[in-house]
């Protein structure tokens, strides 16, 4: 089938792609790997459900349809796709083989990048995912106090140490649960509770250092005071702001040391890898006889050789400062077409310029669903991959900038227009969005 916009009349064809998702639907449950990837997280009907080609800040779907690219992959994709340092460093390992029986030298060339660039950094693990370290990360600290509550606040991964205090805990035994405590962001009244009804008992604080909104009353710095005076180890969860926000990630943007970082996302452009990096006595609680930690694909070389040719293009170019830049221009200029079209009440840009987020409201502040998927409907016609969260990357142009924002004006037009006539629902040409993870799990909207 082809699908037609009943807003522009124009024609892009979704054959293929309803086609592999009729296929996915019954032999993969959620018809993806990844939650925030899954057809509930785009207009059914109306988005492409696989991706096939990227290059630079575009992608090609399954049908051949051309989008400029903002999830990027949920943040992986910090360069651009197939970046040519990253992607001739792979194929240049590729020859001389992935795996090994011993480890490649090429951790060490990571490892030592990660130590000269990450302020907390005095040794270093790795992992393939963000839950993979993460969940190390919280493993050490209990290991490394003789603890066991960990104060969390934030999204750290599936893991039943994160999950098993959320509403998605079914499979969890409750006393995994009852182990970590959550607080929130910019509130240290809840953190400093979690210390009251634990005295002596609290192994880490685990945050998100970056949220969608700013911190307030020094409340990063607040973090690592507390930490301090109760003996916990302070671990920021950089999987996202790494090599992002800054070189040294968020923990050098705010100027705040934590004991451990988790890295994943951007450390590689988009090849599986993670990492824990952390103060020289915490770490070594790994070699401890009754401490374990051990995967097979951990020290894979291709993934070594594209984070080490990726940390080299961010510390020797402007790639964060041209992240900002772009982001700032796309993030101002949604906020602007908002208020053009007198939406600035119901939608708009926050979070900080390497990682924002359309947020769409209804007269009385929840979520409206509808008016964002109408919004993604007409920007996915236009050829703009769009889904709430920007992470742009060194390969989006000012030509990219321009183009999403004569898009998001169209785009935006269409919603004040279906707000007034109230006909949202006529409008969409296929089922709305459903929730996303993270409003699952009540991190952000």
């Amino acid at each position: 089938m082809s699908w037609k916009s009943s807003q522009t009349g124009s024609v892009r064809s979704l054959d293929r792609s309803n086609r592999l998702l009729q296929q996915a639907q019954n032999m993969i449950p959620e018809c993806s790997q990844t939650n925030s990837k899954g057809p509930t997280q785009w207009v059914q009907g109306v988005a492409p459900t696989h991706l096939e080609r990227g290059k630079g800040s575009h992608v090609w779907d399954v049908d051949g349809n051309e989008y400029v690219d903002y999830p990027m992959a949920l943040g992986p994709i910090i360069l651009g796709h197939n970046y040519p340092a990253v992607t001739n460093a792979v194929e240049q390992q590729l020859r001389d083989g992935t795996m090994f029986s011993m480890p490649h030298p090429l951790q060490l060339a990571v490892a030592e990048q990660l130590i000269d660039v990450v302020p907390c950094a005095e040794m270093v693990r790795f992992g393939k995912n963000g839950s993979d370290v993460t969940t190390l990360a919280a493993k050490l600290a209990r290991a490394y106090t003789g603890r066991e509550i960990i104060a969390t606040q934030g999204y750290h991964g599936w893991p039943d140490v994160w999950m098993g205090q959320t509403s998605l805990d079914r499979g969890i035994p409750d006393v995994v649960g009852d182990l970590t405590e959550s607080f929130e962001y910019n509130d240290i009244e809840s953190l400093e509770q979690i210390f009251t009804a634990h005295p002596g008992d609290v192994a880490a604080i685990v945050t998100t250092p970056v949220n969608l909104a700013e911190p307030e009353d020094d409340f990063v710095q607040r973090m690592r005071e507390i930490a301090d005076r109760e003996g916990a180890v302070l671990i920021f969860d950089e999987i996202l702001t790494g090599f992002r926000f800054a070189v040294g990630g968020a923990q050098e943007y705010f100027g705040v040391t934590p004991d451990v970082a988790c890295f994943a996302k951007g450390m590689a452009n988009g090849f599986p890898i993670s990492a824990v990096a952390g103060r020289r006595d915490v770490m070594q609680t790994i070699e401890a006889d009754d401490v374990f930690y051990s995967m097979t694909y951990a020290g894979d070389a291709l993934s070594l050789a594209a984070a080490n040719a990726c940390l080299s293009v961010i510390r020797e170019e402007n790639v964060t400062d041209h992240i900002f830049e772009q982001g700032q221009t796309l993030q101002r200029g949604y906020n602007d077409l908002a208020a053009a079209y007198g939406l600035d009440h119901r939608t708009e840009c926050v979070g900080y310029p390497p990682r924002f987020s359309a947020q769409f409201s209804d007269e009385t502040g929840k979520p409206d669903r509808l008016a964002k998927s109408l919004f993604m409907q007409e920007c996915l016609e236009r050829g703009v991959l769009f889904s709430g969260n920007h992470l742009l990357s060194y390969s989006h142009t000012d030509s990219d900038i321009d183009h999403t924002l004569d898009v998001y004006e169209t785009a935006m037009e269409t919603v004040a227009d279906a707000i007034d006539a109230d006909d949202i629902d006529d409008r969409l040409d296929g089922e709305p969005i459903g929730a996303t993870l993270r409003q699952r799990t009540g991190e952000d909207g």
